[in-house]
């Protein structure tokens, strides 16, 4: 998950650099993997300012070519010489001055310099705006409509925004924290700071021009419905604040509209949906599953087959969006609408998974709804999303608000014995310490008796269910830093025990696949068992599953180390790393005669070429006998003699051979399965 520095700070105040707030963030369970310089605009603008165009003539030596003089507000006028034809006198201008590196849409960057142009000295660079990186016209120099004050910085001019993003490995159990808002929430309790939620008071219904009836069928799909309908809209292109931040994170600016729902679920963890009201047949939302088999085009104009546990919201007529997932293609925003029906809504996450899962559809509201949203901030979304309308399209508020929610989700009540949390926690911490953490969590604490009290949690923590996650949160507020070793457990205590053989051997093995070029891994042993029903792939003895387990990505304990290392692979790749060694020492799971077993693995991938291409250096592709040689090396590093190879048909490989020693089967290579990889 991407959260821009300068966006969270609109909630709370944070005077960390960007990195020292990865290492706060990191301290609470938020684990920042990557923090990124990120411009707007490459390079930003910087040294490129507006100027005015004082003459301009022909050039004496060149056609094309014109000599002009610009004022870019320093003691006097640059002579520029220019080759656009549609440079002229008056014109306010970009100036790339001497000295500036100008970073283009297309191509490398480079720096302007004082030279002579057939004959003419030039002092600079008049720009086109792909030769600055705003856009891809060459058609001509770049010519402003403005009385900006000559001299100014182009990325004042133009708000290019500079900003840090933080890449934080968010787990499964903690959707709470999946927005701005979400992560402002945990540096507040860290830090006992405030956090500013903006404010929604100056919500209220302009007029009764457009009603929509809502109907909800399916209330266990969906336990609350919130919407409100917005007319005289104007469909345009966002402001340039809205579209920086949406740019930091990822996020490629679609119009105003879209825009807003997005930065609202960006900003809250609470999805929205604008539909087109004009498009709204019969003026009714219902919510409601379609027989299995109905055909669907979503947004992407893909027909998709709709099964009976597909939540829709529908018109009168037909469906418009799959609920939580993605929208319809007949309903959606477009530059002509006017009138929009705005949805924020709490369903069901075993729906939400169940559906994203079937359609192979992954999208930032899926990946909140499928883990748990807060039932309870469907309306401040909703007001939020609508004053941010009014405010750069125009729009009125035409309805009151809709709000379907006949069985209110109430706070989570955990009783909590001390002796439990001082046991967990290693360490007895101060009572009122404790509850002013949980405090600080939005966690109540009533019922306050000598040995125990009771905690109230919102609903929007969904990770939160028993007294161990009580103990886990006021651990990771007081600090893991802050719990002190006992006597027993010191170094000095430990260091009177040999290091196991196991460890001493992976070390050596590792060392030496680090010398070959591979890179360690470790990934979780927890998997999808959706790999392993989608192939009909049986594995030694019954999968271990999760009781109680926080999504269906992470279902079963793993039987073979391949998939989990996949998605490493596919993780890289997808970011252009394609020649992969990579290495990982773990165990696999299953379960046999009632017993649960377990056993070491070390797993050996690669991919791409056998080394990184460049102009000193060609490479080719990677091969199976490349893997085969790196296998070969760890057997004899291990010391295993008489190695007996067997080519054998397996279901993940194309092609595979077996190594044994003696009746023991010690390894597998093979070429994975292109069915697989997808």
């Amino acid at each position: 998950m991407t959260i821009s520095y300068n966006w969270l700070k609109d909630y709370t105040d944070i005077p960390e650099t960007p990195d020292e707030l990865g290492q706060l963030l990191t301290s609470t369970g938020l684990e920042v993997e990557h923090v990124n310089a990120f411009e707007t605009v490459k390079g930003g603008l910087k040294g490129l300012v507006i100027g005015e165009v004082l003459t301009c003539t022909k050039h004496p030596n060149a056609d094309k070519l014109s000599l002009t003089t610009v004022d870019v507000g320093g003691d006097k006028a640059l002579s520029i010489v220019c080759g656009a034809a549609n440079v002229a006198a008056g014109q306010k201008v970009v100036v790339a001055t001497v000295g500036t590196t100008v970073h283009p849409t297309k191509g490398e960057s480079f720096q302007i310099k004082s030279a002579k142009i057939r004959g003419e000295q030039s002092e600079g660079m008049i720009c086109a705006e792909d030769e600055i990186g705003l856009g891809e016209s060459h058609a001509g120099i770049l010519v402003l409509n403005t009385t900006t004050k000559n001299g100014t910085p182009a990325s004042e001019y133009f708000k290019i925004e500079s900003d840090y993003t933080l890449e934080i490995g968010l787990t499964p159990n903690r959707v709470d924290a999946a927005s701005h808002i979400g992560v402002a929430r945990d540096i507040k309790a860290s830090k006992g700071r405030s956090l500013n939620w903006p404010s929604v008071d100056k919500f209220k219904k302009d007029d009764s021009a457009l009603t929509i009836d809502v109907t909800v069928e399916n209330k266990e799909a969906c336990p609350r419905y919130s919407g409100v309908t917005l007319t005289n809209i104007t469909v345009t292109e966002s402001p340039a604040w809205l579209k920086n931040r949406l740019t930091a994170i990822g996020l490629t600016p679609i119009n105003n509209i879209v825009d807003i729902t997005n930065y609202v679920l960006h900003e809250t963890g609470q999805p929205l949906h604008a539909f087109d009201a004009d498009q709204i047949a019969g003026k009714k939302v219902i919510v409601k599953t379609l027989p299995a088999g109905t055909k669907f085009t979503t947004l992407d104009n893909k027909e998709r087959e709709l099964t009976n546990n597909d939540l829709m919201i529908c018109s009168e007529n037909d469906g418009m969006c799959i609920a939580g997932v993605f929208g319809g293609a007949k309903s959606g925003i477009t530059e002509s609408t006017k009138n929009v029906f705005l949805e924020s809504a709490y369903f069901s996450a075993d729906y939400i998974r169940k559906t994203s899962m079937h359609h192979g559809l992954k999208t930032d509201a899926s990946f909140r709804f499928e883990r748990g949203t807060d039932p309870n901030g469907t309306i401040y979304a909703l007001k939020r999303a609508a004053l941010l309308m009014q405010e750069i399209a125009g729009a009125k508020i035409s309805s009151d608000i809709i709000d379907i929610y006949p069985d209110k989700v109430e706070n989570k009540t955990i009783l909590v014995r001390d002796k439990n949390i001082n046991r967990l926690i290693g360490k007895v911490i101060p009572r009122e310490k404790v509850f002013a953490i949980l405090e600080a969590l939005d966690i109540s604490v009533t019922n306050k008796k000598d040995d125990s009290y009771t905690v109230s949690v919102p609903p929007y923590r969904v990770d939160v269910i028993q007294e161990a996650d009580i103990s886990e949160e006021i651990l990771r507020i007081y600090g893991l830093n802050n719990i002190e070793l006992s006597d027993f457990a010191g170094s000095d205590f430990i260091a009177e025990f040999p290091e196991k053989d196991i460890n001493k051997f992976r070390n050596t093995l590792s060392q030496m696949l680090v010398a070959n070029g591979f890179y360690e891994i470790w990934t979780n042993s927890l998997t999808n068992a959706a790999y392993q029903q989608k192939h009909n792939l049986t594995f030694t003895g019954e999968p271990v599953e999760i009781l109680n387990k926080l999504s269906e990505e992470q279902g079963i304990l793993r039987q073979t180390m391949l998939f989990t290392g996949l998605e490493v692979c596919a993780h890289n790749i997808n970011r252009r790393q394609k020649d992969l060694k990579l290495f990982e020492f773990g165990k696999i799971y299953f379960k046999t005669n009632g017993k649960y077993i377990e056993e070491e693995r070390l797993a050996l991938y690669v991919s791409g070429n056998i080394e990184t291409e460049n102009w000193q250096n060609k490479t080719r592709a990677t091969t199976y006998y490349d893997l085969a040689q790196h296998v070969t090396q760890v057997v004899q590093k291990s010391g295993i003699s008489n190695i007996r190879q067997e080519v054998v048909k397996h279901q993940l490989y194309d092609y595979a051979l077996q190594l044994s020693a003696g009746n023991k089967i010690i390894g597998l290579i093979g070429k994975v399965k292109p069915a697989l990889l997808k």
